[in-house]
C-alpha cells in the first residue's frame, strides 16, 4: 500500500489570487494538490491536529506565477553571445538549469521558453526528470523559426522559408518535444542590421507552422514588434503575439476580434533603456530600444483599454533582465495602467489559460497543483514589495518546498522532479 501523500496547512495569512482576497485565511495541500481554502481557523475546513502547520505569520499567499516568455539559453548579459561549439554547449545547459533555479526561487513555477538552441532546453528538462537540477515547470520552444537572415538567426533561430519549410520545421521542434512552435514576425532589437518595425514572414508561411502545432495541440507565438507583422501573425492564428511595441489600433481590433493575446515583455524594453551604452550594450540594440519604449507604453494601454487578453512575460536572459527578477513584469504592468489584482491573475489565471494549464494552474483553487508563493506584505496594497527577489520567503511546487528563505533551505536537486 503506497503512504498516504503529506497533508500541508498553511495558515494565519492573506490568501490572494487573481479573484479574491481572504484577509486572514487558510490553505490545506494533499501531496501535490490543493485541497481546501477557506477563511479563519484551518480546523473549520476539517483539518487534523497531526499535519504539518506552516504559520504564515501575516505574509501573503499567492497561486505560483507563470512568465510566458523566457530565455534560459541567455544570462542577461549586455551584448548576447551565440552558443556555437560543443563546449559552448555543454556550458549553456548548466547555464540554463542556474537560470532556472533563479527564476523557480524568484516565485516563477512555471516558465515557456521562447527560443533555445541546439536543444539545450529539451535537455534542461530531461536533466530536471532525472532529478539532475531543479527547475520550473517547463514549457518547451526548441528553435524559433525564422527567415532567412531573420531576427533572432544568430541566437536562437532556425532559418526557413516558404509555407512547406515552414511546416516542416515546425514538425521538427514538434518532435523534438516542443509545447509551443515560435515564429519571428518582424524584425528585433538583439539582431544587428534588421529593422525593427518589418514584417518577416507571410501569413502563409506562418499559419502553415501555426497549423502543425494546433494539430499536435500544442501552441504557437509569434515574436512581432512592428504594426504589420502583429497583424500578419494574428492573421495567421498564433495563440499569442510577443512585445507589440508598435501595435496600431487595426492589429487590436484584429487581436479582440481572435482572441489572440498580448505578452508585453516590458521588463525588456524598459532594461535595455535604463541601462543603455554605458553600461555595455551594443549602440544598435539601445538605439532600437529607445526607439520602441514610448510607443510600447502608449499601445499596451490602448491594448488593454479596449479588452485586448493579456499572459505575463519578460524576455528574461535578454540584456540587464535577469533570471529571477522576473515579478518586476508584474510592476510594469501595474504602471500601465491595471490594478495590482489584475496583474496578478495577468501572472497566474491568465497566463495558465494561454499555456492551456488551466484545469492545473493560475489560482488558489480545491483540485488544483500546489504551486504556491508566499511573499512579505501585502502585493495588493503595493505591487512594489515584489520587486525584491528576498521578498519571496518560500516557494512550492507540486505540494513541495524548493525555496524556504527562513529556514535558509535551498533545494538544489537530490532526486526532485517536478513533473508536469
Amino acid at each position: 500500500m503506497s503512504p498516504k501523500p503529506e497533508t500541508t496547512i498553511y495558515a494565519n495569512g492573506r490568501i490572494v489570487d487573481g479573484r479574491r482576497h481572504i484577509p486572514n485565511g487558510y490553505l490545506i495541500t494533499e501531496g501535490s494538490a490543493i485541497v481546501a481554502v477557506g477563511a479563519g481557523d484551518p480546523k473549520r475546513g476539517g483539518a487534523s491536529a497531526s499535519v504539518r502547520q506552516v504559520d504564515l505569520a501575516g505574509r501573503t499567499l499567492l497561486p505560483g506565477f507563470i512568465d510566458c516568455h523566457v530565455h534560459l539559453t541567455m544570462n542577461a548579459a549586455a551584448a548576447p553571445a551565440a552558443i556555437v561549439s560543443p563546449a559552448d554547449q555543454m556550458v549553456g545547459v548548466l547555464q540554463a538549469s542556474i537560470n532556472a533555479l533563479a527564476t523557480l526561487h524568484g516565485g516563477v513555477t512555471t516558465v515557456r521558453d521562447c527560443g533555445a538552441p541546439h536543444g539545450i532546453d529539451f535537455a534542461l528538462r530531461r536533466a530536471a526528470e532525472e532529478g539532475l537540477c531543479v527547475t520550473p515547470r517547463l514549457m518547451l520552444s526548441g528553435r524559433a523559426l525564422c527567415m532567412t537572415g531573420g531576427h533572432g538567426w544568430h541566437l536562437i533561430g532556425r532559418e526557413v522559408d516558404g509555407p512547406d519549410e515552414l511546416r516542416k520545421a515546425a514538425r521538427e521542434q514538434l518532435k523534438a518535444g516542443a509545447d509551443n512552435v515560435k515564429l519571428i514576425a518582424s524584425g528585433g532589437i538583439l539582431t544587428p542590421g534588421t529593422n525593427i518595425g518589418n514584417p518577416q514572414f507571410t501569413v502563409d508561411e506562418m499559419r502553415a507552422a501555426v497549423e502543425e502545432a494546433h494539430f499536435a495541440g500544442k501552441t504557437a507565438n509569434a515574436h512581432a514588434h512592428g504594426a504589420e507583422g502583429i497583424k500578419r501573425a494574428t492573421q495567421a492564428g498564433v495563440d499569442s503575439v510577443e512585445h507589440c511595441y508598435f501595435i496600431d489600433p487595426e492589429g487590436i481590433e484584429m487581436m479582440l476580434a481572435r482572441g489572440t493575446v498580448l505578452v508585453a515583455t516590458s521588463a525588456a524594453v524598459r532594461n535595455v533603456v535604463a541601462y543603455g551604452v554605458a553600461a555595455g550594450i551594443p549602440r544598435h540594440i539601445a538605439e532600437k530600444a529607445e526607439s520602441a519604449i514610448k510607443a510600447h507604453v502608449s499601445g499596451f494601454k490602448a491594448a488593454h483599454k479596449a479588452g485586448v487578453r493579456l499572459a505575463m512575460g519578460t524576455d528574461s536572459g535578454v540584456p540587464y533582465t535577469r533570471h529571477g527578477s522576473n515579478l518586476d513584469e508584474l510592476i510594469h504592468l501595474v504602471d500601465m495602467g491595471l490594478s495590482p489584482q489584475e496583474a496578478i491573475r495577468v501572472a497566474t489565471a491568465d497566463s495558465a489559460r494561454l499555456l492551456k494549464l488551466e484545469e492545473q494552474l493560475g489560482s488558489l483553487d480545491e483540485g488544483k497543483n500546489a504551486d504556491l508563493v508566499v511573499v512579505d506584505g501585502n502585493p495588493l496594497d503595493d505591487i512594489r514589495v515584489l520587486r525584491a527577489p528576498e521578498t519571496v520567503r518560500r516557494v512550492v511546487l507540486n505540494g513541495r518546498t524548493v525555496l524556504d528563505r527562513d529556514a535558509s533551505r535551498f533545494l538544489v536537486g537530490a532526486g526532485f522532479t517536478p513533473g508536469a
